[in-house]
């Protein structure tokens, strides 16, 4: 039995496909994951899903892949069925970056407590989220940091942790620079219970974003969540980390 709420995704099937397309792959076959579709058996799934799909000269895993029902199926039952259908079989060994093996939990893990470099440096490309931009309350606009509040599902929420972000921001085939914070807002007051809400200021831009989607890319974390005496504190301290960004970002990119 699997607790859905407590699923986290790195990428939305969007952004996996455009990682396919920019890594050349040709062809993407999705197949939903259903009840029924998680029973079927190692060997069942080879011959009906790959063999006759595919009819695949080469076979491509991860060291420690599995599949199947109950994950029966590794690479030692490949190896015992690649002279049956007539494929070769390859195990990719497993990586590391700075002698840290590279796995999913270790990516959640950092990204979990904010740390972005880590989480990058394992990822080997910038982490991103596309979402679409929803309504706010517009208290930033007034301290002239307009915000576009963003809307993700609780199972692509991987940054648990609140605070200022270093982002690049891309939309209608522009790059903007950008600061996000992560939070549940304590200086304004309107602290949720749910998962925490994502505001980005994009720097140099000027429009209307509500219901568009954005590409939002985190380079790095600047600051933890703070509660501020007044609005006039918080946008003094906006205009500080608007420099930090600035500096950060004019230095990496």
């Amino acid at each position: 039995n699997i607790d859905s709420s407590n699923l986290r995704f790195l990428t939305t099937p969007e952004e996996k496909l455009k990682k396919f397309e920019e890594f050349g792959i040709d062809n993407v076959v999705i197949i939903n994951f259903t009840k029924e579709f998680s029973r079927t058996p190692s060997e069942v799934f080879i011959k009906d899903y790959i063999i006759v799909n595919s009819e695949p000269a080469y076979i491509v895993v991860g060291y420690d892949h599995h599949f199947g029902k109950n994950r029966m199926g590794d690479f030692g039952l490949l190896n015992d069925m690649k002279l049956k259908y007539g494929f070769k079989v390859e195990r990719v060994a497993a990586q590391d970056v700075e002698n840290i093996a590279i796995s999913s939990t270790k990516i959640r893990n950092a990204l979990a407590v904010g740390n972005i470099k880590s989480a990058n440096r394992l990822l080997g490309y910038t982490y991103s989220i596309t979402a679409e931009v929803v309504v706010g309350n517009k208290i930033g606009r007034t301290m002239g940091f307009p915000t576009a509040n963003l809307e993700l599902p609780r199972e692509y929420m991987l940054i648990n942790c609140g605070g200022v972000f270093a982002c690049l921001v891309d939309y209608e085939g522009k790059t903007y620079k950008a600061m996000a914070n992560i939070g549940h807002r304590p200086t304004i007051g309107d602290r949720t219970k749910d998962q925490p809400i994502i505001e980005v200021n994009l720097f140099d831009f000027d429009g209307d974003l509500y219901g568009k989607q954005i590409r939002v890319s985190f380079i790095d974390r600047i600051r933890d969540e703070e509660k501020f005496d007044g609005l006039d504190e918080l946008k003094a301290q906006l205009e500080r980390d608007k420099k930090a960004v600035m500096n950060l970002l004019d230095h990496d990119h």
